[in-house]
Parts: C-alpha cells; structure tokens; sequence
C-alpha cells in the first residue's frame, strides 16, 4: 500500500485544464437544455433544432393538453354541485343501496359528440384501489385525450395521453379515493362522436365537461 507511486505535480492536471473542462460541461448542459429538454417538456425551441428532431410537437401537445384539461376542471368546480347534499337522503331511506353496493361489478356505455374545438370529460366515481376495465372509440375522426384522476387534495393525477388518437382501451387503477376519466378534446374540423364502455368496481359515472 506503501509503494504505490503518487502522481507527479507535473502529472496533475493543472487549475487552467480544470477551468476549461468546467467551462465545456456547463456548456454542454445548456446546449441540452435548449435544444432537447426545452422543446420537449414546454414546448419552447429557440434553435428550432427540436422541430427537426420533432421534440418541439412533443412538448406543445403536452403544454397544450394541460392547459385545457386544467381550464376545464377550473369551470366544472365553478359549476358541478356538491354530491354531499345527496347523502341525507341516501341515508334516510334503508332500501337504497349505500356507496359500496353501488360499487361492485358496475358496467356503463356513453355517448359524446364533440363539434370542432369542443372538449368533454367523464368521470367515475371509485375508492382507492379499484379497477376498472375501459375502451372508449371515435367515429368521424381522432381526439386529443388525457386520463386523469382528482379529488379536494389532488387536485391531478395523470394515467395517460395522447393526440389524434382514435382509440385506447385497458385497466384503469384508481391511485386514491376520486374521480377519475378521460378528457377529450376535438381539434378537427368535423364532428367527432366518442363511445366510451367501462366495467368494474366503481360507484357512478356522469359527464362533468
């Protein structure tokens, strides 16, 4: 251990080396951020570099749908009443099944028609945990979707997106006590109608954009 030969001052790099490889790993992490991470994430491509790498589309269906799906819920809270006023009634009359009959094996179909520019959102009602089997398909055109859950705490969870998609099908797992769908919006120029078949373990359904 005792003989293993030390570099030589002249060996070690000297403070002007350091400097410049400092200099070039700074740089090289601004060129990063301008031209992938940048155009990826929010959309912005100053060097237009992203657009031909195609990361700069990327970043503006993300920013896009993020600001629609946040727009929408602001203006369904302003309007959607409170389901709590339904309780005292529910718990008045013994016959009604509570939350938990509701919620076992439920299976539903719904109908949206969305004109250019329109945007929908449908929501189920499940616990923390639940499953639920979906496929939603389009006629007369893609929509731009995003699948999300909420509550008074979280005010978004995200499952999934994507734009100018015609169809998606599979399991959604509700990550807590909420609601929880699927946002569409239209950006064709015809009308879209969109057929959405969900099945398993959840309490309602209704459209809340």
């Amino acid at each position: 251990m005792y003989n293993t030969d030390l570099p030589s001052r002249a060996e070690l790099p000297s403070g002007k080396k350091l400097l410049l490889s400092t200099l070039l790993a700074i740089i090289v992490a601004v060129v990063l951020l301008v031209t992938v991470v940048l155009p990826a994430e929010y959309g912005i491509d100053p060097t237009r570099v992203g657009r031909v790498l195609g990361l700069t589309q990327m970043g503006e269906i993300k920013m896009a749908l993020a600001r629609e799906a946040e727009q929408d819920r602001a203006n369904t809270a302003q309007t959607t009443p409170q389901p709590a006023k339904n309780a005292p009634n529910a718990a008045a009359d013994p016959a009604q099944p509570t939350t938990a009959d509701k919620s076992a094996a439920r299976t539903d179909e719904m109908t949206v028609t969305l004109k250019p520019g329109e945007a929908a959102e449908i929501k189920l009602e499940m616990k923390n945990g639940a499953k639920v089997r979906y496929e939603w398909i389009t006629s007369g055109g893609a929509v731009n979707f995003d699948t999300h859950g909420d509550n008074p705490q979280t005010k978004y969870h995200g499952y999934g997106k994507g734009q100018q998609t015609e169809r998606d099908a599979g399991e959604l797992v509700a990550a807590f006590d909420g609601s929880h769908g699927w946002y569409w919006r239209n950006r064709s120029g015809g009308e879209v109608t969109i057929t959405l078949k969900t099945n398993g373990d959840y309490a309602g359904i209704k459209r809340v954009v």
